[in-house]
């Protein structure tokens, strides 16, 4: 039994010694993220101790020298045991500081990553906020100074027709010049009605537009015109009030006017 024992030990130790510097050839058969030295220190170191111990109590006893000598190597062993143990915990430790920092770093570049990619979407969309007023703004610029100069335009457009208007009606020709002359002439001589006046303007030669351009250029209250020739009338001969009325109706005046012009004239 101690055979057994002693063999179980040696290949427990051969397995520590080749953990410690390989530790995924003796853990294989274990998780890849448990394939490291501390479990090596604790699966095959225990196992050392273990087998160790139980060799030695199976032993059987022997004389002084060897209890001696076997003590030593006990002795020795443990020392071993412990400096291994102590290598093993000094490389666990070292192991764990260099994934700690590696992990550190890792998380570092990721946030470092992370609040950059946050800064350049922060000035994308300041610089698209931006732009995009800036846009607007320009629009609204060219909008504004579009509509200016239409409204320019229609303006300049309204005072150029009423300009050509006003000149149309200040351009007198030579002979609506001499029709107003003369339908001033005819009024200042005796009455005529409004239609009466373009009509002896048109027995003078004048065409029935300078006539009524004539007539209509002057300014000529038709009822006092119509009171007059009314007047004129009972000074050259007698009427009765209707007959009046029409008489003045045959010479152009409304029934109004030659109604009014009547009644003025106390008839």
């Amino acid at each position: 039994m101690d055979s057994l024992f002693l063999i179980l030990f040696f290949i427990s130790f051969l397995a520590f010694f080749v953990g410690m510097i390989k530790p995924n050839i003796v853990l294989s058969w274990s998780p890849e993220d448990k394939r490291k030295r501390k479990h090596v220190a604790k699966y095959f170191g225990i196992g050392t101790v273990v087998f160790f111990t139980l060799f030695a109590i199976t032993t059987p006893p022997t004389s002084e020298s060897t209890v001696k000598s076997e003590q030593t190597e006990k002795d020795d062993n443990e020392t071993l045991k412990e400096d291994e143990e102590e290598n093993a915990k000094k490389d666990a430790e070292e192991q764990a500081k260099i994934e700690a920092e590696e992990q550190a770093k890792k998380d570092a570049e990721e946030q470092a990553k992370k609040e950059a990619e946050e800064q350049a979407k922060k000035e994308a969309e300041e610089q698209a906020k931006k732009e995009a007023e800036e846009q607007a703004k320009k629009e609204a610029e060219e909008q504004a100074k579009k509509e200016a100069e239409e409204q320019a335009k229609k303006e300049a457009e309204e005072q150029a027709k009423k300009e050509a208007e006003e000149a149309a009606r200040n351009a007198e020709t030579m002979s609506q010049t001499q029709a107003v002359q003369m339908a001033q002439d005819y009024l200042n001589y005796t009455a005529f009605s409004r239609t009466g006046l373009i009509q002896q303007l048109e027995f003078e030669g004048f065409s029935n537009a300078d006539a009524t351009y004539a007539v209509d250029k002057i300014n000529v209250d038709w009822q006092a015109q119509a009171v007059q020739m009314a007047q004129d009338y009972l000074d050259y001969t007698a009427f009765s009030r209707s007959g009046l009325i029409q008489q003045l109706e045959f010479e152009g005046f409304s029934n109004a006017d030659a109604t009014y012009a009547v009644d003025e004239v106390g008839l």
